[in-house]
């Protein structure tokens, strides 16, 4: 059995590392795509995951594969395309870390997902099924998705969203607002940024935004806020934490650093939120906060996945109320 199966997008983020005094960029290599990111937490964290997408047959589609089967990841749905290349982003960072990207996306191999490609057994063998919006930004793989998603959901699987919202790459930000309803409609658990939040919502605060996230029957919601912390909800309780002090570097995957270390802690406890209390997914989601704030004190996505152990001293150090 599975923990989580994810589907949605795999690229290349050539990442900033350095600029000379002329201002010439230097950039990384680095594996990216927040369904695989937050599957990497996962594996890393000692859950059992599978990744449904598609890449490019060369050089970055196959270094992609590489690395998500280094870490454990099961990428037997994992299909290499012959005809489209790999889709690349360049992050750039500003001096507190912030990012900005590039994409090269037309015509690339993520968005070419087919819904005959899905290998439905991997779902059926899963407990978590996730997903976000960046794979129903064109079609085919918005129908592909959009099978995938209702193929899980009659299966009784919890289903997981993130939105990963990203403007260059929708038409116009109506149409990422109807992807975003779609997956809330369908979600169990989800977690959004504020911006997301926003957006969706129609609301500017956080704490009216996360009421009217709730309204679409989820069982949880998190709405992470960068410097300003993180707010969750069950329909019975709301709770939030401040930013947890990091030297930042890089902010690039916080956030699917931040709702992996959830899920897999989620499914450690039981994984129904009905049956958890107030304090334990409190204490789920203060390790889940403590972890995207130590992801961003090294640069890239899946190669800043904090150490668990760190991690957990961290989370103890803080529950002690140790500074």
């Amino acid at each position: 059995m599975l923990d989580v199966v994810a589907l949605g997008e795999l690229l290349i983020d050539f990442t900033q590392i350095s600029s000379d005094n002329a201002g010439t960029r230097c950039f990384q290599q680095n594996p990216g795509g927040a369904p695989a990111n937050v599957l990497a937490v996962i594996s890393k964290y000692g859950g059992k995951c599978a990744f449904i997408g598609k890449v490019g047959a060369d050089m970055f589609g196959e270094f992609l594969r590489d690395q998500l089967q280094a870490i454990s990841i099961d990428c037997r749905n994992l299909v290499m395309d012959s005809e489209h290349n790999t889709t690349l982003a360049f992050v750039a960072l500003d001096d507190k870390g912030d990012r900005s990207f590039n994409f090269y996306r037309n015509h690339g191999a993520d968005i070419c997902l087919l819904p005959s490609e899905i290998n439905f057994e991997i779902i059926e063998h899963c407990k978590i099924f996730h997903f976000g919006t960046l794979s129903m930004t064109h079609e085919p793989s918005l129908s592909a998705t959009k099978c995938a998603v209702e193929y899980a959901k009659a299966c009784g699987k919890i289903i997981s969203f993130d939105p990963n919202y990203r403007a260059l790459l929708w038409r116009d930000a109506d149409s990422a607002i109807e992807a975003m309803k779609y997956g809330l409609s369908y979600a169990d658990i989800a977690k959004l940024s504020i911006e997301e939040a926003q957006m969706v919502t129609g609301e500017k605060e956080p704490e009216k935004c996360i009421k009217a996230l709730l309204e679409y029957d989820l069982s949880f919601a998190a709405v992470t806020m960068g410097a300003q912390g993180c707010l969750y909800s069950t329909q019975k309780f709301i709770g939030s934490y401040p930013e947890f002090p990091a030297k930042v570097i890089d902010t690039t995957g916080a956030g699917d650093t931040f709702w992996g270390t959830f899920l897999i802690k989620f499914l450690e406890n039981n994984g129904n939120i009905q049956e958890l209390s107030a304090q334990k997914i409190s204490e789920i989601v203060l390790m889940a906060n403590i972890a995207a704030a130590m992801s961003t004190e090294k640069k890239g996505s899946i190669p800043s996945i904090p150490d668990l152990d760190k991690v957990i001293a961290a989370f103890i150090k803080n529950k002690n109320g140790q500074n």
